[in-house]
């Protein structure tokens, strides 16, 4: 069984407003990136506090920690980086997470990022260990841009990097925006990795972001191929349907229900279950 989760600080920055609109439509998991405009590592113990007690209330669930590790420079100081690992670890642990979102670096604009690669492998090992300190993994998303952009890249990390520290999030949308086939081209590299999945689309040729099903991101195939092969980790929504911010993007309470209604349509037509 498939459990759907959720980008819920797309709704609103306030975070009552956020698990207000999980509540109603049932979801109860989300994968905590911000709240109250601020970045889950960077939030004030006395906000995390309030927030752990929120959710408790609310009977939700943290999936993933939505983190930016790994969302720097090659060049930038990697050592201040390493405390902010230390700090997500306490976050998840905090949070009773198991799972915590990250990235693999930005190669210097213009240079070969198979040039890193090796950096990029002991960086990431570094920070998985650190996590796994707190019980939780590494899942790396394959954002435009970084290193591991690239379902060749994604699989060669996983390949060298210990799989009970470190796996993959699946984002089909970032992988058009790459000029990939999702499940064409990505999904039977990166498959056995795969532990999470990104629900969003986007369409060829300019990358502009879809509700599951409405774009060229092949979400139905890959939901049709993991419902036979018997996954049954987390759907995350995350529309992507409104103005880009740091965070991602603010979509809304509307383009929200209208991304989690596609997912739905998506499931129901492959008649998969979900909770």
């Amino acid at each position: 069984m498939w459990t759907i989760t959720g980008f819920a600080d797309e709704v609103a920055d306030d975070f009552e407003e956020q698990l207000a609109l999980m509540t109603e439509l049932g979801v109860r998991f989300i994968e905590f990136r911000s709240a109250w405009g601020v970045r889950v590592l960077d939030l004030p113990d006395a906000q995390l506090r309030l927030a752990k007690q929120m959710l408790d209330d609310a009977g939700i669930c943290v999936s993933a920690l939505g983190t930016d590790l790994g969302k720097v420079r090659m060049d930038d100081d990697f050592t201040v980086h390493l405390d902010r690992a230390h700090r997500a670890a306490d976050v998840a642990w905090f949070l009773e997470t198991s799972e915590v979102r990250g990235f693999s670096f930005y190669p210097p604009t213009g240079e070969d990022p198979a040039m890193y690669r090796k950096q990029v492998i002991d960086r990431l090992g570094r920070m998985a260990t650190i996590v796994d300190q707190a019980g939780a993994r590494y899942l790396h998303e394959n954002e435009k841009g970084i290193y591991g952009d690239t379902p060749e890249r994604c699989a060669d990390l996983a390949a060298h990097l210990d799989p009970h520290t470190f796996r993959l999030i699946l984002d089909p949308a970032n992988y058009v925006q790459c000029g990939v086939r999702p499940f064409d081209e990505a999904y039977p590299l990166v498959r056995s990795a795969t532990v999470y999945v990104h629900i969003k689309d986007a369409t060829f040729p300019d990358g502009t972001v879809r509700p599951a099903g409405q774009g060229d991101a092949q979400i139905p195939e890959i939901l049709h191929a993991l419902h036979n092969d018997g996954f049954d980790g987390y759907l995350s929504v995350e529309p992507h349907l409104g103005a880009v911010d740091a965070f991602g993007a603010l979509s809304g309470s509307g383009p929200w229900r209208t991304a989690h209604e596609a997912l739905i349509d998506v499931l129901r037509a492959e008649d998969a279950e979900w909770a």
